[in-house]
């Protein structure tokens, strides 16, 4: 077996640039000298034969794509040693979790609530984004989970199936369509659309009219979907929605009733993701079994199922 070539104080301080983004600022947090965060960093590079950091004037140093490769390993190998040589190798510690900005408040909360509960002194570092961004950091290590819808991810990560959230519409309480216990897509076209103008959101919901062959007329785009509902509960259109709440007064204390759509339309599958190239810590492990269970059952809720809002 190879010797590491390199020291853990050495992997230290280039980890604490990529977290600071300088070789000063490295060194106060770690309260060693500056040249000796530089020699690391030159010594690495020159090991690997290429660049972990652009150097910008002024700007400081941020990862090339080759370091935000290897600074991921490097932050794995540096959690996995400090586990062994701590003796605790199975203890739930720290987790960096990731969330979609629309699916997030709807379950992360919980989740947190839930495993602090189950493992007391863990600490969750929640991070909100879009896909795109949420996918690029797990793969480049500086996230250990992400909760969020699958959409055609990128190869390098695995995906856990937490639950498959069937569309619904969201209509204001008066809407003929709101006496149905299910509402038909082509009916619901005929009103104005609005749309939560997040780039998998409003493709995937785009995607259903065209199934059935219809085409809305857009009247709105937002990008949250407490915006869309209020929009729905002052009577500027309809629309449709993966996650579904528990709820039905908006922030301006009006209502909306959730109804399900006809057919067999595809559901959003909301998963937990994590990179595939990096064995899953104890505490990643802990973190999913957890949303296992509790997102199954929080999607299984009567309140969940059918909220008349009235």
């Amino acid at each position: 077996m190879n010797p590491i070539p390199f020291s853990f104080r050495q992997i230290d301080y280039v980890l604490a640039v990529a977290e600071t983004g300088s070789t000063a600022s490295a060194a106060r947090a770690l309260n060693v000298s500056q040249p000796s965060v530089s020699v690391a960093i030159t010594q690495m590079e020159t090991y690997f034969g290429a660049p972990l950091f652009r150097r910008l004037p002024g700007l400081g140093m941020s990862p090339t794509p080759f370091g935000h490769d290897r600074l991921a390993g490097l932050r794995q190998l540096r959690a996995e040693a400090d586990r062994v040589f701590a003796g605790q190798a199975d203890r739930v510690q720290e987790l960096r979790l990731g969330v979609y900005s629309t699916l997030g408040p709807r379950y992360a909360p919980m989740l947190i609530d839930q495993f602090g509960a189950a493992h007391p002194g863990a600490k969750v570092h929640l991070t909100e984004g879009d896909i795109a961004a949420l996918c690029q950091s797990i793969l480049a290590g500086t996230l250990d989970l992400a909760l969020l819808y699958d959409v055609g991810l990128p190869t390098g990560l695995e995906a856990t199936l937490l639950v498959e959230a069937p569309p619904r519409a969201v209509l204001p309480v008066d809407h003929p369509l709101a006496r149905h216990e299910v509402v038909d897509l082509a009916d619901l076209a005929r009103d104005p659309l609005i749309l939560v103008n997040l780039p998998h959101s409003r493709g995937y919901v785009l995607s259903l009219f065209q199934i059935v062959g219809a085409l809305p007329e857009i009247a709105y785009e937002t990008g949250s979907i407490e915006m869309l509902r209020a929009l729905v509960a002052n009577g500027q259109g309809v629309g449709i929605l993966a996650t579904d709440l528990p709820y039905g007064q908006t922030y301006d204390n009006r209502q909306v009733v959730t109804r399900p759509l006809a057919g067999n339309l595809p559901s959003s599958r909301v998963v937990l993701i994590h990179a595939g190239k990096f064995a899953p810590t104890a505490t990643m492990r802990a973190f999913k079994d957890l949303a296992l269970k509790e997102i199954g059952t929080v999607q299984a809720m009567p309140n969940g199922s059918s909220y008349d809002g009235v």
